[in-house]
C-alpha cells in the first residue's frame, strides 16, 4: 500500500510552517489545517503532491503569520522564536541547521509575511520561482524581486561569521564551565565585549524587557542566574540544530541559544516564556 503523501512529507511541511512562523504550536496548527484541506482534494488531479502540499501549507502559514504579526505588536518585552529540541543529526545538514537557528529565525521576524515566505521557500527549500509564485499569489517576476530584497535584508542582519559545528560546541562547553562556576570573570572570558542578551518571558515570568548589551552588564546577570539555577539544573542540549544550554529554575526551564563568532559568544537568546517551552522533552522531526 502506497503511503499517503501527506504522511511522507509531514516533517517537511512542519519545517516550512515553523520557519515561516517561528512557533512550533502555530506550525502544528497550520499542518493540521492543511491536512483537512488535503483530505478533500481529488488526488488524481494532483501531479506533484510535494509541491502541492507545500503550496497549501504556505498559504495557511501566510494567513496565520499576518494575524500573528498584529498580535506580536502587543507582546510584553522581547519576542523570540519557540525553541525546538533537536538531535545532533540536524546539524549535519548545515543549511537546514542555519535556517532553523534561533539567530536566523529572529532575523526572519524582521521581514514582512510575503518576503519571509519567499525567502524560506527559495533559499531554504530551493523551490522554483513558479511554484513560489503560485503559493504566495504573486507573479514569478514579482517573486524574483521579492527574493532579491529579502536576501539583501537577511544578509545585512544575519551573523557575520559562519562557524563550524565543532567550534560552536567548543564555545558552548566553555560557556557551561564558566556558568557552573558562577564567576563573572570566567563568564566574561567566553563572551565578546559587545555581547547582547535577549530574554523572552512574555510577561509571564521575570525577564529583561529590552536587550542587555555589553559583557560588563551581561556577565553579572548570568552569574546571578547560575546561583538561582544551581539547585535545579544546568545542562547542555541541542536546540534548533545547534549546541545550547538548558537552565532549570524553581519557576520552570529556560532555553538558551548562543550565537558564536571568532571563538566568543556574541548573542544569547534566553527563552523563559513557559508557553514556548513545551518542545524541550522530545526531539522535533525536521526535514528539507
Amino acid at each position: 500500500m502506497t503511503a499517503d503523501p501527506f504522511v511522507t512529507h509531514r516533517s517537511l511541511l512542519f519545517t516550512v510552517a515553523y520557519e515561516m512562523l517561528g512557533s512550533a504550536a502555530d506550525a502544528e496548527d497550520v499542518v493540521q489545517e492543511s491536512w483537512l484541506r488535503w483530505a478533500d482534494v481529488d488526488r488524481a488531479r494532483v501531479t506533484d503532491p510535494r509541491a502541492y502540499l507545500v503550496r497549501v501549507v504556505t498559504r495557511q502559514a501566510l494567513n496565520r503569520l499576518r494575524t500573528l504579526s498584529r498580535s506580536r505588536e502587543d507582546y510584553v518585552g522581547e519576542w523570540l522564536p519557540e525553541p525546538l529540541l533537536t538531535g545532533p543529526d540536524v546539524a549535519e545538514d548545515v543549511e537546514l541547521a542555519e535556517s532553523v537557528s534561533l539567530a536566523m529565525l529572529t532575523v526572519l521576524e524582521t521581514l514582512g509575511p510575503t518576503e519571509r515566505a519567499v525567502f524560506v521557500l527559495r533559499e531554504v527549500f530551493d523551490l522554483p520561482y513558479g511554484d513560489i509564485a503560485a503559493a504566495v499569489g504573486k507573479s514569478p517576476v514579482a517573486v524574483r524581486q521579492i527574493a532579491r530584497r529579502a536576501r539583501t535584508h537577511v544578509a545585512a542582519r544575519r551573523p557575520r561569521v559562519q562557524v563550524s559545528r565543532a567550534e560552536q560546541q567548543a564555545v558552548v562547553e566553555r560557556f557551561l564551565v564558566a556558568l557552573r562556576t558562577g564567576r563573572v570573570r570566567e563568564l566574561m572570558a567566553v563572551m565578546a565585549p559587545d555581547v547582547v542578551l535577549i530574554t523572552d518571558g512574555g510577561g509571564l515570568v521575570p525577564a529583561a524587557l529590552a536587550p542587555v548589551r555589553g559583557v560588563e552588564r551581561v556577565a553579572p546577570l548570568l552569574a546571578r542566574a547560575h546561583r538561582a539555577a544551581a539547585a535545579f539544573g544546568v545542562a547542555p542540549v541541542w536546540l534548533n540544530g545547534a549546541p545550547a544550554v538548558r537552565l532549570d529554575f524553581d519557576d520552570g526551564p529556560t532555553a538558551v541559544g548562543l550565537a558564536v563568532e571568532h571563538g566568543r559568544i556574541t548573542r544569547i537568546y534566553a527563552v523563559r516564556n513557559p508557553q514556548k517551552l513545551s518542545r524541550l522533552d522530545a526531539p522535533a522531526e525536521l526535514a528539507r
